[in-house]
């Protein structure tokens, strides 16, 4: 009785930071299934993948989804439509942008040869977000790209789904499905009746079991779409991890650790809601589709998260378990005209980052509303080809090694015994140093010490622990690369 009082207390009084909990990176459950656990050694191989988010929200130039949610952050804010201040028109037209959804220069099959030349080798698209709007021929909604509503439903990719995951396993990517477990749309998780209080389901669970079996039953159905006419899928990423199942214990326990945190203060700008989606019946149903299938249930600590996923960051020291920093490239996760993407430089380091403390990076470009991707997209993809012809045999299949970096050196461990380190360029360093002084590790008597890209083996030293490497001045002076360059080592000493 006192933490249900303790909750309403905390509701009604306005008590709470943030009512979602985050990426708790200690809370990760191992899986047990041996064909999962095959396939996430092998997806920790491929270390870069490309992510898509797009829909009919791109026509506007907007962050995907979240203009329809009223909660109070920037994020959420109405800046386009004819009246922006009237939610429910606002919310009306925004639906309504459906109907002049029309990608007619599509071109998957471009997407997908520029990032297999970038060195991606898995794709994560969104098959549908919040907004429920969904871009694959589902039974279950009209809110779809293959409406008579929607003009492209005549093209014939107008399943854009089925065309994009056909072109990438045509260049040989893995298959990944984004599906939002919150559907904004759906009459049975926003009630028409009643208003929406901010992300959530806007009416009781418990109070209405038979209204939110419904929707239960539609996301399973819908999901059960994907992976059983879609092909080979296999990554089923699940955003939207405020709807899991919660305990009354759990939730008050949750309030009442960020009522200490803040000290007594705060506006509460969304709930937290119990909403049990009964995903272990789920991923058994889809994984008998798709045997040994990684599901990422993304935020909901347990074992349906098989790897965790930092948004928009890179961890600060490697992890002890499969992770994926997804990273916006430029402009914000959906289409932004006029995007601004990073470097070749920025591009590259990001990648050798994140996969020396032993993650993946998901890149995320978004494509424009007429169907292609800006040419800051296209140019940041020909850097990241330029300079991974030359280095990603250094990137796939490696694994984290202490101390991971090492100044502005960093480095990895490969399966057959050996170690690649790269040399991080400064900000305009075109050449090589004459020497690179590595602290922490040395080759073995009789290993073979060389620079990725160049024809002869490099003279090294010992110096301590760790070894010094002498660059010939014709490398040095014409690099086979920018940005950084990969000393590889045949064989450690300790390894």
């Amino acid at each position: 009785m006192k933490k249900n009082w303790f909750l309403l207390f905390l509701l009604f009084t306005g008590w709470n930071l943030l009512a979602q909990p985050g990426h708790e990176e200690e809370r990760y459950v191992p899986e047990t299934d041996p064909l999962v656990l095959a396939k996430l050694e092998a997806w920790q191989n491929l270390k870069f993948g490309l992510l898509m988010h797009w829909g009919a929200y791109s026509q506007w130039g907007i962050v995907e989804s979240w203009s329809l949610c009223p909660e109070d952050y920037g994020w959420c804010q109405r800046k386009k439509g004819g009246n922006p201040a009237d939610y429910f028109a606002y919310k009306q037209e925004y639906e309504g942008l459906q109907k002049t959804f029309n990608p007619v220069r599509f071109e998957p099959e471009k997407w997908a040869a520029a990032a297999r030349a970038a060195g991606m080798r898995y794709v994560v698209f969104t098959t549908k977000h919040h907004d429920g709007f969904c871009m694959f021929d589902t039974r279950h909604t009209g809110y779809k790209v293959t409406s008579p509503e929607c003009p492209f439903h005549t093209n014939p990719r107008a399943d854009i789904t089925k065309a994009i995951f056909d072109a990438f396993r045509a260049e040989g990517f893995w298959a990944g499905a984004y599906f939002s477990k919150p559907d904004w749309r759906h009459e049975n998780y926003w009630d028409p009746y009643f208003p929406p209080f901010d992300r959530n389901v806007n009416y009781s669970p418990k109070e209405y079991p038979e209204k939110w079996e419904k929707y239960v039953q539609f996301t399973h159905n819908q999901i059960m779409e994907l992976v059983s006419g879609y092909g080979k899928v296999d990554i089923l990423w699940l955003d939207g991890g405020w709807v899991q199942k919660l305990t009354d214990e759990e939730i008050a326990e949750y309030y009442r650790g960020k009522f200490e945190e803040s000290g007594g203060g705060g506006f509460i700008k969304h709930r937290i809601v119990s909403q049990d989606i009964r995903m272990d019946e789920l991923v058994a149903k889809a994984r008998a589709q798709q045997p040994g299938l990684i599901v990422v249930d993304r935020a909901v600590p347990g074992k349906n998260q098989n790897y965790l996923t930092p948004e928009n960051r890179v961890p600060e020291k490697a992890l002890p378990y499969p992770w994926e920093s997804c990273i916006i490239s430029g402009g914000g996760w959906a289409h932004t005209p006029g995007a601004r993407y990073m470097s070749g430089r920025e591009g590259v380091h990001l990648l050798i980052d994140i996969v020396a403390k032993g993650g993946n990076l998901l890149l995320n470009i978004a494509p424009t509303p007429e169907g292609t991707f800006q040419p800051g997209a296209y140019r940041l993809l020909e850097e990241y080809a330029a300079w991974m012809e030359v280095n990603g045999q250094a990137i796939y299949n490696s694994r984290a090694i202490a101390p991971y970096k090492e100044g502005n050196i960093a480095m990895v461990r490969r399966p057959d015994g050996s170690m690649a380190f790269f040399y991080l360029a400064a900000e305009g360093e075109e050449e090589m140093p004459a020497e690179v002084a590595i602290g922490t590790h040395r080759p073995a008597p009789g290993a073979e010490v060389t620079l990725l890209g160049a024809k002869e083996p490099l003279k090294w030293k010992k110096e301590g622990n760790g070894f010094t490497v002498s660059i010939p001045d014709e490398v040095r002076k014409k690099p086979p690369c920018r940005y950084a360059w990969t000393i590889s080592v045949s064989e450690v000493e300790g390894q």
